[in-house]
């Protein structure tokens, strides 16, 4: 059946448009968009009061399949990006067993195809394992279907592997993407470095952690002249490397994450190990230079790095307890809160970080809203407040710092090609 959506305000930071207009869904594809719309037969949704954006694209996230099922699959993570407002998930390679081989792609897109409820890219393993010993069959993989390479949770130590990499993508035109983290600077560290670690009594993540491994991945990407994406930066002084290095019009993109916009080191005095993720929440100051990365154009993506944990791994003592927070859920009314309400993007701008400047990266056809492009819509009602509860996740896992909250901006209806996959 057809969907019309009508006078909702379309916001689609690809072309530019911020208008009310009317879209005509059938099957899979949007046919039309106009000003007031008339068709016999087709499903309506009023989206009037609302804004009516691209599917969100999520070049960050943890699903856990295959391997630990237990803590997110295919099938729940995608629901949770539905409720968030994402239609395109891009799933890191530290599986069981780990995105190094064809084979294991093939299972996610077979897994996906039968179960999931928004699309999935998988995101293939720089080295085998993820050891940093060997390259994994980077052309296999590409061939399979990755639309990147990343070691995620661990960062490349060996830098002729890392060089050999960048080569590789250049050739298969496909970004490297870097966990930027020296784990001899990171080693034994449960969170950022500085006064709070210090009156807290617990071990510390220096920010040179990032800072050296950004420095020493910008230094490859201007031998190789290839393509670095660097995930979840977390500094002022990465920043500075990031802004420098675009000047020099390296090749370089970064994302940033919501929980990194949001927080800082000092909520970690409630001892909640829902305030533990890699890299740590750092400090006031890195969290206003985040922010000001994103309006001056330095940072591309927010990113959600949605890492799901069982209560099992998360109920320890802070120490001994496992890294990482949920939010595909969260994430879209967290940007709105964080850095549309106080102004320092426009919804427009937000929006873009969200949908378009990933897929472009990514090299994806994704993230607009266009006649005659695949039909991944979401319509949200900023002005609707909602409080974030355990018990309305649809993750599988339920590790957010943000329980409790009550945010703007509600995910009311999610279109994944030309099909209602989430209703509020």
């Amino acid at each position: 059946m057809a969907i019309l959506i009508k006078k909702g305000k379309l916001v689609d930071p690809a072309s530019g448009c911020e208008d009310i207009l009317d879209i005509l869904i059938e099957g899979e594809i949007i046919k039309k968009i106009s000003e007031n719309i008339k068709v016999k037969g087709a499903k309506v949704i009023d989206a009037d009061g609302r804004i009516v954006i691209p599917g969100l694209v999520d070049m960050h996230t943890h699903l856990r399949q295959p391997g630990r099922e237990d803590e997110e699959t295919i099938q729940s993570g995608t629901l949770a990006a539905a409720k968030g407002g994402f239609t395109t998930v891009c799933c890191m390679p530290n599986t069981v067993p780990c995105i190094d081989n064809p084979v294991v792609v093939s299972y996610i897109f077979c897994e996906a195809m039968k179960n999931a409820k928004v699309e999935v890219f998988p995101i293939g393993a720089i080295s085998v394992a993820r050891k940093g010993k060997r390259l994994s069959e980077m052309g296999r993989l590409k061939k399979a279907g990755v639309v990147g390479f990343s070691d995620d949770g661990r960062w490349v130590v060996n830098s002729q592997l890392m060089r050999r990499a960048f080569e590789y993508a250049k050739m298969l035109n496909i970004p490297v993407i870097s966990h930027c983290e020296d784990p001899f600077l990171s080693e034994d560290g449960v969170m950022n470095e500085g006064y709070y670690s210090t009156i807290l009594g617990l071990s510390g993540i220096p920010g040179e952690a990032e800072k050296v491994a950004v420095f020493r991945d910008i230094s490859l990407l201007e031998l190789t002249n290839s393509r670095l994406h660097i995930a979840h930066l977390s500094c002022r002084d990465s920043l500075e490397l990031v802004k420098k290095a675009k000047k020099e019009n390296l090749r370089v993109t970064s994302e940033v994450t919501p929980h990194h916009l949001t927080l800082s080191d000092e909520a970690v005095k409630s001892f909640d190990t829902n305030t533990k993720v890699n890299p740590p929440l750092r400090s006031r100051e890195d969290v206003q230079a985040l922010k000001m990365g994103l309006k001056e154009g330095v940072i591309d993506v927010i990113a959600t790095d949605h890492a799901p944990h069982s209560k099992e791994e998360k109920e320890l003592e802070y120490p001994e307890a496992a890294s990482g927070v949920i939010g595909l859920e969260t994430a879209l009314s967290l940007v709105v809160k964080e850095i549309v309400e106080p102004g320092l993007l426009t919804l427009k701008e937000a929006i873009a970080r969200l949908t378009i400047n990933p897929s472009r990266i990514l090299g994806i056809d994704r993230g607009e809203i266009k006649e005659g492009g695949i039909a991944n819509v979401a319509i949200v009602n900023l002005s609707k407040k909602w409080c974030v509860e355990e018990k309305d996740f649809l993750s599988l896992s339920k590790n957010s710092p943000f329980i409790g909250w009550t945010l703007p901006a509600k995910v009311e209806f999610t279109i994944f090609k030309g099909k209602v996959v989430y209703k509020d």
